[in-house]
């Protein structure tokens, strides 16, 4: 895993530093309840980070109303912060979407979303740390 994943830890480092929440949705690819999670009805200008590592992976201009209750996105910031893998979990085949550096599990991404991508990437709250602007 970490040659392929730069900045990826054990399970027991990553219990260290993330919260419950984060290790449950993170490293062991949980996903939260919709509506029932911090940033899927946050409306405030800023960026959205890593939970782990604080890299940057989303923008608040980038962010719609999905109606899914997740946190929905048309894109990343910069599209080598993150990484597709296929998910043949739950008996069907999604899109997860993984950070490049560590390998844990941000969401997944569906070809449902708005101009101008089409995409939605569907990301689970805890996965994330919200950074307002100023």
């Amino acid at each position: 895993m970490a040659s392929k994943f730069p900045e990826a830890k054990t399970e027991k480092e990553w219990m260290k530093i993330l919260t419950a929440d984060q290790f449950e949705i993170m490293v062991k690819k949980g996903t939260e309840p919709p509506f029932n999670n911090e940033y899927y009805d946050n409306h405030e200008k800023g960026i959205y980070v890593s939970a782990a590592t604080g890299e940057p992976l989303f923008s608040s201009e980038d962010k719609f109303e999905s109606g899914t209750g997740w946190p929905s996105f048309t894109k990343p910031i910069n599209d080598s912060a993150v990484v597709w893998v296929k998910d043949n979990s739950l008996g069907m085949t999604r899109d997860e979407i993984v950070e490049k550096a560590t390998g844990l599990h941000l969401g997944h991404v569906f070809n449902d979303g708005p101009e101008p991508t089409g995409l939605r990437y569907c990301m689970n709250s805890a996965a994330l740390k919200f950074i307002k602007q100023n």
